[in-house]
């Protein structure tokens, strides 16, 4: 089996040089005055419930101090600054308090922001000299994910570390079993399948004001992305990892069946085209009651097959290889893995940032499906990037 290389202009990801020649071992009086061992400090910009629900983790961890947060919100900025005992200085707000935060004395930064703002915050924190730390989705659209793969690049050159958060990639077994599959332990690539059925998600529609859509975001396209970006990327993410290869195009549909004509869709399905001849067929759907919750993807090949699901775990049948492996919390364990691995490079120096091609590459697939669909009509990804469309939520009137 051979390894598809990227497709996307070399400019959307990084040198491959670059990365190959980035593991530099820094002094640890290097890794912005830390000594090795240390305990870094650390500021979280989004303190919303993932920013929240994080914080503890980073702080468990007993590797890292938060001294410094922002949110848009005072009353989510103090929620976390009185649970962590940040000083009320080092509390920012507004659209701006995340810039002010980056000026302060800081080893890190974790961005728990919603989707449209990561490529800004993650941006302007590499150019501050901060190792970053964000969630997926890095972006809602497909300059978003340049940014965020030029972000990324420039880290790398400037030795600092720049992780992206998504668990099934932290797993052992799932690295064990994709690891495999790179290396043809089920043959040719023949078929592939991702699916990501939830029962939540709500019904809802955009709040009406340009605050209230700041608070609750999810049903608002230009911030989350829609859930195929915001949420579904998941599986997406995942079967990308299994194939190793960037979509050429994209053909889909969807819309609303249970939410009103003017919120987010509620369902998708997308057939996508890789390279010699692979067909991938996605879909998903929420909001529908009593439906088994999935984030799966299966690939088969010529020789066998890999099935995998985040709430479950991983299976490979080879003809000399198999792999039967559970995991229980994957949301919380795989964060924590990608928290000490960041703590990790961080001391030893190794901004070889893996995490960040693949994460372009998986965000710009959810777009390219999301596009496809609400086009009705067959998109490359190529088109993608040359159109280079951008999503602008309206922040007429917010605090600076």
């Amino acid at each position: 089996m051979t390894t598809n290389s990227l497709q996307i202009p070399r400019r959307a990801f990084l040198a491959s040089a670059a990365t190959a020649t980035a593991i530099t071992v820094l002094k640890p009086s290097l890794v912005f005055g830390a000594e090795a061992n240390s305990v870094l400090d650390i500021g979280l910009i989004g303190c919303g419930g993932r920013g929240s629900w994080i914080a503890k983790l980073f702080a468990d961890s007993g590797k890292y101090r938060l001294v410094a947060c922002s949110d848009y919100f005072q009353d989510k900025a103090d929620a976390v600054g009185d649970k962590y005992k940040i000083d009320s200085s080092r509390r920012y707000t507004g659209l701006s308090g995340y810039k002010r935060l980056l000026d302060s004395k800081l080893d890190a930064v974790v961005i728990e922001t919603p989707p449209y703002f990561h490529p800004e915050h993650a941006s302007d924190a590499v150019d501050a000299g901060k190792h970053v730390y964000v969630a997926k989705p890095i972006a809602v659209d497909a300059p978003g994910c340049q940014t965020i793969a030029q972000a990324g690049q420039r880290a790398t050159a400037k030795k600092q570390v720049f992780l992206v958060d998504f668990q099934t990639r932290a797993d052992a077994n799932f690295r064990d079993a994709v690891g495999q599959v790179h290396k043809g332990a089920i043959g040719p690539f023949v078929m592939a399948e991702a699916w990501y059925p939830w029962s939540g998600g709500g019904r809802g529609v955009p709040p009406a004001t340009p605050e209230q859509q700041l608070r609750s975001w999810y049903y608002v396209l230009p911030i989350s992305g829609d859930f195929i970006v915001e949420q579904s990327i998941h599986s997406l993410d995942l079967v990308t990892w299994m194939i190793n290869a960037d979509p050429l195009r994209a053909r889909g549909t969807g819309g609303h069946k249970v939410r009103p004509p003017n919120s987010i869709y509620d369902h998708f399905a997308v057939t996508y085209w890789f390279p010699d001849d692979l067909v991938l067929s996605f879909s998903c759907i929420q909001s529908i009651p009593q439906i088994k919750d999935e984030i799966r993807a299966r690939v088969f090949g010529a020789n066998g097959v890999i099935d995998a699901d985040y709430y479950t775990g991983v299976t490979l049948r080879g003809p000399e290889t198999r792999v039967d492996a559970k995991v229980a919390n994957l949301y919380e364990s795989g964060t924590v893995v990608n928290i000490n691995e960041f703590h990790d490079a961080i001391l030893k120096g190794d901004c070889s940032n893996p995490t960040v091609v693949p994460s372009v590459r998986s965000n710009l697939t959810a777009v390219l499906g999301r596009e496809a669909a609400y086009r009705g009509q067959e998109l490359t990804l190529a088109a993608l990037l040359k159109e280079g469309k951008k999503l602008e939520p309206n922040l007429k009137g917010l605090k600076i």
